[in-house]
């Protein structure tokens, strides 16, 4: 700062430090950027003063360093690294907000970092001042001489002005940076906001959020945890890695671990974590992140109206990498993505839901096509009447129910009436019978399967399980379950969880299992054809049907109402059924059990062709064991089945709604037959 001799006035070096003032004074407004600012203010300058280095520098806010900008022999350039407010003599003037004159730079054993690297530039004196303004404290502008000493009062006063001067032209280049950068943010947000809400699939719009974020703040690694209540963790989802043992992919998830919430994964405030924290996360995936080189990661909640969804995760291989403004940034960002990640829940949810519906709309149709008026339980012997009481008790319970019995005595009807018992009434009632699908399909029927999972599967097909959610699922034959699915199955009844064929996510589901079987299950138990913990897990209630051999009473009522249900399909009126019908009927053994008296029933009325029943009776005494039964047991038959009639019409005889008109008879001959039978009025109106 080689000016004139103290005292001696120059009035050419004070019209040159005037002119330069004004020249300065103008550049207020004509740059837009700091490093093209410091360089004319720098050349400016060494017209009016003589000096072989400047240093202008800048305070960063959010590091709390400063960032030089170094002129030297009529060349700018930038410090390579910001040095830290306490260790430099511009952080002291800008901390102080006062001038600092350093006469000999050898001399001065304070802020030894940043005086050995004015050492190195051949500087032995440093006048160092303030750049400030009404508003703002901006950093430190510092002068510096090859002479020792060459800082004079008359010199100070001018750099006094100089410093003003300077400090305005940074305000004005950082306000416009600033309005610049505010301008670009929120145009870029708009956008960012409109891919967002574009997009309402999930996996693409991973891919759309990488994008997003890249596009606001530089950054090597990004993820995004989903919070999962249930499993009380969140589903870590990889966005950007920045090493292959992070593999990003356009499909998006990459490591489904569940890391626990605690550990900070999903945090609930904005949160800025280090390399060593993340190694206290006691999470796998965390610590493959520090290892991949991540020095800081900073995770913002995605938040909606209503919940925590997860976080946003984003980290950087250098420390202390995000400033104030990042976050803010980050944090609009991720309120954007709360949002797209709530609206591709809800239409995820709701396309589920509807595909749901349409399989359930598709079974049900089927079923009420197979099952339409098969809904009743027709008898009152005692021995059905115990049944149907133990399936009310158990109803009332979510307990595993088998029911067991022969094939045609109502194992179906049964489990529907616990369904229609229970609290699960007004939701799905799914079956399936385990017999009649193929063994290489039943895992996909029941579990579902996911699109491409085999051979032929195209799309994505929902299981019965699913369908079943929240209601009752009836696996009808279930002793015919391969031992290789059986474990799968024990797993739904002990954990109502499970994985669609081909996939990993897991589904979980509220359901109540009925199942019923045929066969002796616990021989199979001994035969090693059916799992021993399967078997207990599904014998919670067991419930045995009755044969209907053991049932004859219910017969005659069974035989009117199958009698009424096909003539009603078949448009015909039939009146009577005759006794010597229902004599056969009663004596025939029926192997096939309910469902082979009914259809025995439907192929007399498709035979009939007036108003009285003809049963082709033949089928019924092919066998001379049979004939023999008939016999013996045709009066005791006869006998109990006029009484049935006659409490039926209430001891009404004759007339078109009399016992002798339902029982195709004359009244005379009705009457003949109580009398040759003993049959007295007291035992069908007592």
């Amino acid at each position: 700062m080689h000016s004139a001799p103290e005292g001696h006035f120059d009035s050419r070096s004070d019209l040159r430090r005037y002119e330069t003032l004004l020249q300065m004074a103008d550049l207020l407004t004509h740059h837009g950027s700091l490093p093209q600012l410091f360089h004319e203010l720098a050349n400016r300058l060494q017209s009016a003063l003589n000096f072989d280095f400047a240093n202008f520098s800048i305070h960063d806010d959010g590091h709390n360093t400063m960032q030089g900008h170094l002129w030297e022999s009529g060349a700018l350039r930038s410090a390579s690294e910001p040095v830290d407010v306490e260790a430099s003599a511009c952080g002291w003037v800008w901390k102080n907000q006062e001038v600092l004159t350093i006469h000999d730079v050898n001399q001065e054993s304070r802020f030894p970092q940043s005086m050995s690297a004015v050492k190195d530039w051949g500087i032995h004196s440093y006048c160092l001042l303030p750049l400030t303004t009404f508003e703002r404290r901006l950093g430190a502008l510092g002068i510096g001489s090859t002479q020792v000493d060459a800082c004079h009062e008359g010199d100070l006063q001018f750099l006094k002005r100089v410093a003003e001067l300077t400090a305005l032209a940074v305000e004005n280049v950082l306000t416009r940076q600033a309005l610049h950068e505010e301008k670009d943010r929120l145009q870029t947000l708009v956008e960012v906001n409109r891919t967002l809400v574009s997009n309402l699939d999930m996996q693409k719009l991973f891919a759309v959020i990488a994008g997003s974020i890249s596009r606001v703040v530089p950054h090597q690694f990004a993820s995004v945890a989903l919070y999962d209540a249930e499993r009380q963790g969140a589903e870590a989802w990889l966005l950007t890695s920045p090493n292959p043992d992070l593999p990003s992919t356009s499909s998006g998830i990459v490591d489904t671990e569940m890391i626990p919430v605690e550990g900070g994964a999903v945090s609930r405030e904005i949160r800025t974590f280090g390399r060593a924290e993340l190694g206290h996360f006691g999470s796998v995936f965390a610590n493959r992140v520090a290892d991949a080189g991540i020095k800081t990661v900073c995770s913002i909640p995605l938040k909606t109206s209503t919940e925590v969804l997860g976080a946003l995760n984003v980290g950087s291989t250098q420390a202390n990498a995000f400033s104030k403004q990042d976050q803010s940034l980050l944090q609009q960002v991720a309120a954007q993505v709360a949002i797209a990640l709530d609206n591709a829940r809800a239409y995820r949810e709701i396309a589920e839901l509807k595909d749901k519906l349409l399989h359930e709309k598709v079974y049900l149709e089927h079923e009420i096509r197979t099952a339409l008026n098969f809904e009743e339980i027709v008898g009152e012997s005692p021995v059905l009447r115990r049944v149907l009481s133990q399936a009310k008790t158990v109803a009332a319970s979510n307990a595993t129910v088998l029911i067991l019995g022969d094939t045609g005595t109502g194992k179906e009807l049964i489990a529907r009436a616990i369904h229609r018992m229970s609290q699960r009434k007004d939701n799905s009632f799914i079956k399936m019978n385990c017999a009649a699908i193929p063994t290489g399909l039943l895992e996909s029927e029941l579990f579902g399967h996911e699109k491409g999972s085999f051979t032929g599967a195209v799309t994505q097909k929902v299981g019965r399980l699913e369908l079943a959610n929240g209601g009752t699922l009836f696996l009808d034959e279930v002793g015919d379950i391969p031992l290789e699915l059986q474990p799968k199955l024990l797993r739904v009844l002990q954990d109502q969880e499970f994985e669609r064929l081909g996939g990993n996510r897991t589904i979980r589901v509220n359901i109540r299992l009925l199942a019923a079987t045929n066969q002796d299950l616990a021989q199979a138990v001994v035969d090693k054809e059916f799992r021993s913990d399967l078997y207990y897990r599904l014998r919670v209630f067991p419930i045995h049907l009755p044969t209907l051999h053991e049932r004859v009473d219910d017969i005659p009522q069974l035989v009117r109402h199958f009698v009424r249900k096909f003539a009603t399909r078949m448009d015909k009126r039939i009146e009577t059924i005759p006794s010597e019908a229902m004599a056969a009927f009663l004596c025939w053994e029926w192997p096939g059990n309910v469902r082979e008296l009914e259809n025995f029933v439907e192929r007399s009325v498709i035979l009939t062709e007036g108003t009285v029943l003809r049963a082709p009776l033949s089928e019924l005494t092919q066998d001379p064991k049979l004939e023999t039964v008939v016999d013996t047991t045709l009066e005791r038959a006869e006998r109990e089945h006029i009484i049935r009639v006659l409490r039926e019409t209430r001891g009404l005889v004759s007339g078109l709604n009399g016992a002798a008109a339902k029982l195709g008879l004359k009244r005379t001959t009705l009457q003949s037959k109580m009398q040759k039978l003993g049959i007295s009025r007291r035992e069908y109106t007592g």
